[in-house]
């Protein structure tokens, strides 16, 4: 699959897949950020996909918010949840991700303003 950072359409991907993706959509989430996520999606999502409200399609979508808010935002996850979705993201590549510091961290922002 060709990858999304010029904004094109995931290639070899049927329209009943591009249309269940894009279901997934957060309502503001940056078109960045959303090119990045779908793509891990689509990489990970077995044929067929999860059925609507199922565990599997939450876990699938967890995991890609998890990878997502990782990558640009800087968050933190437990270890374990954190390998599985650098795993899952494998050979996805993001050139225009922010760069986070350790010292940006939400106890630092909140001792700041103390």
């Amino acid at each position: 699959m060709a990858g999304a950072e010029g904004g094109a359409e995931p290639l070899g991907r049927s329209r009943a897949e591009l249309a269940w993706v894009e279901a997934l959509r957060g309502d503001c989430e940056p078109e960045q950020h959303w090119r990045h996520r779908r793509e891990f999606l689509l990489r990970n999502v077995a044929a067929p996909p999860p059925a609507p409200g199922s565990a599997e399609l939450q876990r699938l979508v967890s995991l890609s918010m998890v990878w997502a808010n990782y990558v640009f935002l800087g968050c933190r996850y437990p270890a374990q949840v954190m390998a599985k979705a650098l795993d899952m993201a494998h050979g996805l590549v993001v050139n225009s991700a922010p760069a986070h510091s350790a010292a940006t961290t939400t106890h630092h922002l909140v001792a700041k303003k103390g």
